[in-house]
């Protein structure tokens, strides 16, 4: 298996996993033409994040989007991991801590980086586990939220 950034070939297969995490996490139905131009922006702009996947024999098996936060708190900038997506046949093995590790080692190599956060849907408690098993915390912040 390897890690590696999302090439423009892996907007379609992406799209069919988000469009998935959000039927299956939130029992959401999201709009096709939203999230494909909400994908292909990213790799449009590079500020608005970048994805990574996990590939094995040539099959994309997982994906994950970073976004950036600044922190004048920290001088720094908080990396965000969003969209995580992994094939059902998958799951309970170790896919999210390849990502989650890569991740890492990319905020530890780089000064302009101090920390990475997530968020879950509260339901969400596989996930939370998965976080909690790696060293991640809830730590005291809650997150609001208003969208139109």
């Amino acid at each position: 298996m390897i890690v590696r950034e999302a090439f423009r070939s892996d907007i379609p297969t992406i799209i069919d996993f988000q469009l998935k995490m959000a039927l299956e996490t939130e029992n959401l139905v999201l709009d096709k033409d939203t999230i494909t131009n909400g994908v292909k922006a990213v790799f449009e702009d590079p500020n608005k994040g970048r994805y990574f996947i996990v590939e094995k024999a040539g099959e994309v098996i997982s994906s994950m989007m970073i976004t950036y936060e600044w922190s004048d708190w920290r001088n720094a900038t908080v990396v965000w991991l969003q969209s995580v997506y992994v094939l059902t046949e998958y799951r309970r093995k170790g896919m999210f801590r390849i990502m989650y590790d890569h991740i890492r080692n990319i905020v530890k190599e780089d000064d302009t980086y101090k920390g990475i956060r997530l968020y879950v849907d509260q339901s969400n408690v596989n996930a939370q586990k998965t976080y909690e098993a790696m060293g991640m915390t809830a730590e005291h912040y809650n997150m609001y939220e208003w969208f139109e």
